[in-house]
């Protein structure tokens, strides 16, 4: 059953649960919409150990959310370091920043938005429009009305598929292997080079970052953190990336592998790399994330967002590279500027006038993550179009990585 909602209410469905489906949900409702969100999984979504970097615009989402922030949101750091392989270091860069976990902006956004509203293990898989709002069908036989459907269900997003058919998420040619460990597991001398900065170690073609997050217990104090490693790496279409995404189980998975169903031989060949082309610290992380998962890198860019009465955001949207840094953030101004939209006197002008401004910074971003990102390819050598040398690279990536305020919303 679906909450109750006064007759006088407009009436919002959004598709997806995740981090843009909260965000819509959460701001929609203390808009005064009557809001429902359907999300596939029936049990509280997991992060599999992601960190965030935050920026200014999303804590301001936050607030506008009724989102309950504190001191415990994230983990300050003061800078970017980049280490040699032999462990010295090739470059510094001062840049204060907040890192978060998923898990924490998860919950954040779950507390600001009703129970009664936000429903698990209902999925929404096909709908109808008209002049008068949009018919939604469920996987479960059921059928409700809305006066707008959000489609927030990520980059396999069924909503778009329907309106977007011929639309497909480009592999980038890389994957990024993840993991999350225990801060208190980690080395004294590891910790004190990486736990106040977010470091970066560079083989040939390749990128290693890590960076502190808050605790399982929300602990922002050394030694109560976790660290958050990331390590992308060039992975061909047809050969290597089936056999990283093929499980344990031997199912061949889509977008990631879960951390236990990577292989064995996978996160061995993972730790002999780590041995042999990272800085001792780094590998020491990547060897203590004793349950890795693998993401495939993709890009995506919808030509539209606004279709009458069924709107597109988030990942469904646009999906850019991680290196960007703005995922979330980006997902969070899109629904903050689409509940500014809904409420306008005339929704359908003021829904083309924010379709245009997210249609520009949507592929801007996507543009910038991939740009981020070019220097990783096979084979394992820099292109030309950075023209750098290794230190001249670290210097570009620790200034441009995961920064805002190169484009605004």
């Amino acid at each position: 059953m679906t909450g109750r909602h006064d007759s006088d209410r407009r009436r919002v469905i959004v598709a997806g649960g995740s981090i843009a489906g909260l965000f819509a949900g959460a701001l929609l409702h203390r808009s005064g919409f009557a809001v429902d969100v359907f999300e596939r999984s029936g049990e509280a979504l997991a992060s599999r150990g992601a960190g965030i970097v935050s920026h200014p615009e999303l804590f301001d989402a936050l607030a506008q959310a009724g989102a309950a922030l504190d001191e415990t949101v994230g983990v300050p750091v003061v800078g970017r370091i980049t280490l040699k392989r032999d462990g010295t270091v090739l470059g510094e860069h001062a840049l204060p920043q907040l890192m978060m976990s998923w898990d924490r902006l998860y919950r954040l956004l779950r507390d600001a938005f009703p129970d009664h509203c936000y429903h698990g293990g209902r999925v929404v898989e096909a709908f109808e429009r008209d002049e008068r709002g949009v018919r939604v069908r469920c996987t479960d036989g059921t059928s409700e009305r809305a006066d707008w459907l959000i489609g927030a269900d990520g980059i396999r997003s069924t909503i778009r598929r329907q309106l977007l058919p011929e639309l497909e998420p480009a592999y980038a040619g890389y994957v990024a292997w993840r993991g999350l460990i225990e801060e208190r597991a980690m080395s004294a001398a590891a910790r004190a080079v990486l736990g106040e900065r977010l470091a970066f170690c560079l083989p040939a073609g390749e990128q290693m970052l890590g960076y502190p997050v808050p605790g399982a217990d929300e602990s922002v104090t050394s030694g109560g953190r976790r660290y958050n490693v990331v390590w992308y790496r060039p992975a061909a279409e047809t050969t290597l990336l089936p056999q990283l995404l093929t499980g344990r189980d031997g199912r061949r998975y889509d977008l990631a592998i879960p951390p236990r169903q990577v292989t064995p031989e996978a996160a061995a060949a993972l730790y002999a790399d780590a041995d042999a082309l990272l800085a001792p610290c780094c590998a020491e992380v990547v060897r203590l994330t004793h349950e890795p998962f693998i993401q495939a890198i993709y890009d995506l860019t919808s030509p539209r967002l606004v279709f009458g009465r069924v709107v597109l955001i988030g990942d469904a949207a646009f999906v850019a590279r991680p290196h960007a840094g703005m995922g979330v953030t980006k997902a969070a101004l899109d629904a903050l500027g689409l509940a500014g939209a809904l409420g306008a006197p005339d929704p359908a002008a003021a829904l083309l006038e924010w379709e245009r401004r997210r249609l520009r910074y949507g592929r801007a971003l996507v543009e910038r993550a991939r740009w981020l990102g070019s220097y990783l390819s096979e084979p394992a050598a820099p292109p030309e179009a950075w023209s750098a040398s290794v230190k001249d690279l670290a210097a570009t990536l620790m200034a441009e990585t995961a920064i805002s305020g190169w484009l605004r919303a």
